[in-house]
């Protein structure tokens, strides 16, 4: 591995242990994955053209990777990525994203589910592989990864993502799944905060919430401790304006929480969504807990900043790395190929000399040997 290579980085790789014998070891692990890495990094997203983008640069690897038996093919790289603990991996993955400068600065961690929908296997009775992403929503980062047990749901794994990640300081944004008071604890235990959609799988809570507001909106939250906040957005025609009421005094947050089971919940939030596109109006009006003491605005702007992760995340995954074209399904390989796709991402998104999209800088750094350097840290 190359000496000039980032330290973290390098541990990320070289900390996973090789599945394989050691009489099938032909190819080192770490430089096989840092190929197969940086072959994403420049467009591939098959092991084919994984294989293919190393013969083409072979002359480039040489400096940084020692080969002795050249560039290994694509039957290597599938098999020995479908053997590789992913867990290894993922964890690597989370202690060198939290290396950059800054990263964890009070920012909003969102939590969301993802599933590569052609990763499944019908001749093995394998479903489409779920993931649940930890995503840094201001740095557009991907901090962490794990799989979701295909015969439960997410919520067991949010706790386990949350578990690779150093919070202090942050808020913990997630859908309506994942409110659940377990999970609250966890992110509290953890010294974070907490912004939990409540839905009906919280009806209890739900119906309090319900209560609470419409009678403090007719009243006009009269002689009602309250914050409020409204922002307004539009482009191409289409208007979006959203309203948010917190309400913090003890005697709501009792009432909507007589047991106390949410732990250190602080603020009850509406925010109504208000979507006009010519003629057309839709209202939507979404309720939420949480543990951070901030007003309506900041958490209006907290609730809106989660939906970064699809845009940010999942948009980009399936239209610049096609991950939901993906037909790689054997072992462990789809989580494995995923996982270096979110490093790609990470690593692309950490260079911002290119002002452009991250498919052009895929292409770019397929192409520009100093541009591939720079992302990689080689420079």
């Amino acid at each position: 591995m190359a000496p000039c290579m980032a330290p973290s980085l390098r541990a990320c790789l070289e900390g996973v242990s090789d599945p394989r014998s050691s009489h099938a070891r032909r190819h080192p692990l770490p430089p096989l994955l840092f190929l197969a890495l940086t072959a994403v990094i420049g467009g591939a997203d098959t092991w084919v053209e994984v294989e293919e983008f190393g013969r083409d640069h072979r002359a480039w690897f040489e400096p940084w990777l020692r080969l002795p038996h050249g560039i290994p093919s694509h039957d290597t790289f599938g098999p020995v990525l479908a053997l590789l603990d992913p867990e290894q991996l993922e964890a690597g993955f989370a202690q060198w994203v939290q290396t950059l400068h800054g990263l964890l600065t009070g920012p909003v961690v969102a939590l969301d589910g993802k599933t590569a929908r052609r990763s499944h296997d019908r001749s093995h009775e394998r479903s489409a592989l779920p993931t649940v992403s930890a995503y840094a929503c201001e740095s557009r980062l991907m901090l962490a990864q794990t799989a979701v047990d295909v015969q439960s749901n997410e919520i067991p794994a949010l706790p386990e993502v949350l578990a690779l990640l150093a919070l202090t300081g942050t808020t913990v944004t997630v859908d309506a799944m994942g409110c659940q008071k377990d999970l609250a604890r966890h992110i509290r235990s953890q010294q974070a905060d907490y912004v939990l959609t409540v839905k009906d799988n919280q009806r209890t809570l739900r119906t309090a919430l319900d209560e609470t507001f419409a009678e403090e909106r007719r009243m006009q939250f009269e002689d009602c401790p309250h914050t409020a906040h409204r922002t307004m957005n539009g482009d191409h025609g289409r208007i979006e304006i959203r309203r948010g009421w917190a309400l913090g005094d003890p005697e709501y947050l009792q009432y909507v929480d007589p047991e106390g089971q949410w732990p250190d919940l602080f603020r009850l939030l509406l925010v109504e969504a208000e979507r006009r596109v010519g003629d057309q109006v839709s209202t939507e009006t979404r309720y939420f807990i949480s543990s951070h003491a901030p007003e309506a605005r900041h958490l209006l702007a907290t609730t809106r900043t989660h939906w970064r992760i699809e845009n940010g995340l999942h948009w980009v995954l399936d239209v610049a790395f096609r991950e939901d074209e993906s037909r790689v399904r054997l072992g462990h390989a789809p989580r494995n190929l995923g996982l270096l796709r979110r490093l790609a991402l990470n690593l692309l998104r950490q260079d911002t000399t290119v002002k452009a999209g991250v498919a052009i800088r895929r292409r770019k750094a397929g192409r520009n040997l100093a541009y591939r350097e720079q992302v990689l840290g080689l420079a």
